[in-house]
């Protein structure tokens, strides 16, 4: 289905195949709903007309019932047909009545603008009726007219059996030549979007031969090698992108490698069929360790394991599917988000706004350029876009919301691109705990074809699985029910219509789109998702207080916000009169400036200028002491990390919970952390833990990679070491960076006397965090 869709977008016209065994099934009226959203012109052939009890009449009857009233029947003697096909429109009518015919032009017009619907019947097998349909396709097939500037549409990403990647598109206009340079450059891309690449060979497709070319002129489908950066609906030139699909799978499945398979293989060779087919929407779930697939349904399922074991030999299979939920809300809500760690800020407000169903995400701004400068706008409205949001029910994404900027802002010195991030994440996190959210999921629409004698079985099914029925239709011998029909409840039901019905019924369905869920309770009781626990999705804030950053939950967010959006919901306004809510810890950026402006002035007074040298530990002995960073070697220009070990685990909320049933595993944990980061960031590493109190303990140093765990020696507290060795790094007179890590108010202001750079805690968890997700999407290639 995801291909058929990216196909119509390059169609002049197409050929819509009905079973004149079947009549109109499910699946056609959803063709039928896509090409008809499109505008494509359509031409119909009725098929297996040969077979016994087929009535032409009833069947151009049923067509006109489901279809529309512009069916006609194209195998009509020339009087008929024309006497038909004028009453499509005015200008047809009044050629008719004044020549007593139509011309080919005309009959071609009111095709391509869907006023007519021309029907051929036949059998393909027997080859009866092809040849007239094929001199109707030829006679009244439209035209199109293309324009001189190029452009193009790609709706296919493939490869050829040497592996070479192959794009498929339609010149739409002026034309393309070999070593031609094809871009995606237009307005509302950043420079890092913007890719320009060289079309290296034109290939003409006959099956799975082709032929090469020079040059293709507009009008012509091709492949193009060269091309490593396009997409499957991407628009070149003077062509605009796809909008995307209409119809979104509704099931995911676990992939279960082969037998002692590497399921990192596994996911490269998916991650090269997802480029070619967008909707395959591989996902790697860390939580549960295992690679996801969104598809639509069993057939397709076949289809892949088949690819798969062709493309690449490698045989997989499938967990049971599972239904891909929606959430939005049902009213309304502003969100708002805010992050201001040290030497960091951002601000945003969100108006989150319900929509119809199956409008997708729309995004907006109302912020005025005096209040957010416009590139931090576009930066917001790109965080926006650039993920898959997760609504608080159950986890699953959100649907059919429009969400607006309201204001922001940005600090002139301190802000950067990804405080605005964490500052939106939030944002919209924060309104949808707000919200009253509403779950969806997935409906069908269905066909049931039975005998008349179980028509009461087939009714009482339906309504159990919660259909909604029209009302049945008789013919003979067989009753057909149509209606809708949660996904959820479908399971295997067709099996069940073959076992009651003798192998005589037939079932079949189409994805309809998404509703409110029928048992949401159950759903969200059985997905057990807590989003408070989400710690990828946060909805707290950060705000800043005494040097430090802290977190405010999203309930209490409000009242520390730094501006007032002026929106109030529907019905409530200001207060005349009442003071604006206290902002109980919180402070503005410049202030926290001042107050770090206020403690090194505190410092000065106390210790004198501010010099790497003016706090120095005092001396008992003259003898030399060994350094307390012995066995790390220092070179010019490296940066330093010291970490408070214990520190950090109780100042991490993940890691204070561990430490309380498993301290060893905290700490384990905090280093697997740290090393993650430290070799992301190709910084030096030193966690230092307390051991002072453990008797006659030498202390130690273990080395891992770039990183340092020390335990401290008897009598030595790790704010002892860390302020040795912040002294230490400092006499050594060479350009490092320096961080400590503390959430200990007196380590930092020590640590300020030697050139330091203090980290609060939450800062560094951030920063942790920051790290893993980007080490994330390097992994998976997002």
């Amino acid at each position: 289905s995801s291909g058929m869709e990216r196909t119509l977008q390059v169609l002049d016209c197409a050929v819509l195949v009905v079973s004149g065994a079947d009549g109109v099934q499910a699946h056609t009226l959803t063709l039928w709903r896509l090409l008809e959203k499109w505008r494509i012109p359509v031409f119909l052939f009725i098929n297996k007309m040969d077979l016994a009890g087929v009535d032409r009449e009833g069947l151009l009857a049923s067509l006109r019932q489901r279809l529309g009233d512009g069916c006609v029947d194209f195998g009509l003697p020339e009087d008929a047909l024309f006497e038909e096909a004028a009453t499509a429109s005015e200008e047809a009518l009044a050629e008719y009545l004044e020549t007593g015919g139509l011309a080919d032009g005309t009959l071609a017009e009111l095709a391509a603008s869907r006023k007519i619907i021309p029907c051929f019947f036949g059998s393909a097998l027997k080859l009866t009726g092809v040849d007239e349909f094929l001199d109707g396709l030829n006679r009244y097939a439209p035209r199109p007219v293309y324009g001189p500037d190029f452009g193009a549409k790609v709706y296919k990403i493939g490869r050829d059996p040497q592996g070479v990647r192959l794009t498929y598109l339609k010149v739409t206009g002026g034309s393309l030549k070999v070593k031609d340079v094809l871009t995606n450059r237009r307005a509302g891309l950043s420079e890092g979007q913007i890719w320009s690449e060289k079309a290296d060979q034109i290939r003409l497709y006959s099956g799975a031969k082709f032929r090469t070319a020079d040059r293709v002129e507009a009008g012509t489908v091709c492949a193009v090698t060269g091309l490593s950066r396009t997409q499957a609906g991407q628009g070149l030139g003077g062509e605009d992108d796809w909008e995307g699909p209409e119809l979104e799978p509704v099931l995911t499945y676990q992939v279960l490698p082969p037998a002692g398979g590497d399921v990192h293989t596994l996911l490269a060779q998916l991650r090269i069929l997802e480029e070619e087919d967008p909707q395959l929407q591989v996902e790697w779930n860390e939580a549960l360790g295992e690679i996801q697939l969104r598809l639509m349904g069993e057939v397709q399922l076949e289809v892949l394991s088949q690819l798969m074991e062709r493309r690449f030999g490698t045989q997989v299979s499938f967990g049971p599917g599972r239904i891909v939920y929606l959430e939005t809300i049902a009213a309304p809500v502003e969100g708002v988000g805010h992050f201001e760690p040290l030497r960091h800020y951002a601000e945003v407000h969100l108006l989150l706004e319900p929509q119809e169903r199956g409008a997708g995400l729309g995004l907006d701004t109302a912020c005025l350029e005096n209040e957010l400068d416009g590139h931090w706008q576009r930066l917001i409205l790109t965080h926006l876009m650039e993920k898959n949001h997760l609504g608080v029910l159950t986890g699953s994404p959100i649907t059919d919301l429009k969400i607006t900027l309201l204001t922001g802002r940005a600090h002139l010195k301190h802000t950067e691109g990804g405080d605005f991030r964490q500052a939106t994440y939030r944002a919209v996190r924060q309104g949808l705990m707000s919200a009253k959210s509403v779950l969806l999921e997935p409906w069908y629409s269905f066909r049931l074809e039975v005998p008349t004698g179980s028509v009461g079985r087939a009714m009482t099914d339906l309504q159990r699985m919660g259909a909604e029925l029209q009302p049945p239709e008789n013919g003979g011998e067989t009753a057909v029910l149509t209606g809708s029909v949660p996904v959820s409840e479908v399971g295997g039901y067709w099996m069940q219509v073959a076992a009651y019905t003798g192998g005589r019924g037939r079932f079949s369905c189409s994805v309809e789109g998404y509703r409110p869920c029928h048992n949401s309770d159950e759903v969200i009781a059985a997905a057990g998702y807590d989003p408070e626990r989400d710690v990828d999705n946060p909805a707290a804030s950060v705000f800043c207080a005494h040097g430090a950053g802290f977190n405010v939950p999203w309930n209490e967010v409000r009242s520390h916000m730094h501006l007032d959006s002026g929106w109030r919901p529907e019905g409530k306004r200001p207060v005349q009169g009442k003071e604006a809510p206290v902002r109980r810890e919180s402070m503005s950026y410049e202030s926290r400036a001042a107050l770090d402006k206020e403690l090194e002035a505190i410092f000065q007074r106390a210790y004198g200028p501010l010099k790497p040298h003016a706090f120095r530990p005092v001396q008992k002995s003259a003898a030399p002491k060994p350094k307390p960073w012995k066995g790390l070697k220092v070179r010019d220009g490296d940066d330093y990390l010291l970490v408070d070990g214990y520190n950090m685990i109780h100042a991490w909320d993940e890691l204070r919970v561990l430490s309380r049933t498993d301290l060893d595993s905290a700490r384990e944990r905090l280093i697997h952390r740290l090393r993650n980061y430290q070799g992301w960031k190709k910084c030096k590493v030193i966690v230092v833990f307390d051991a002072y109190k453990v008797k006659g303990n030498p202390g130690s140093v273990e080395r891992l990679g770039e990183l340092y765990v020390v335990y401290t020696k008897e009598a030595e507290t790790a704010d002892m070491y860390i302020e040795k060795t912040t002294y230490a790094l400092a006499k050594e007179r060479r350009e490092h960076r320096v961080r400590v890590a503390t959430s200990d108010g007196m380590e930092q202001m020590i640590i300020l006397g030697h050139g330091a750079v203090r980290v609060p805690a939450a800062e560094l968890e951030f920063e942790v965090r920051q790290a893993e997700e980007e080490i994330r999407r390097a992994i998976h290639g997002k």
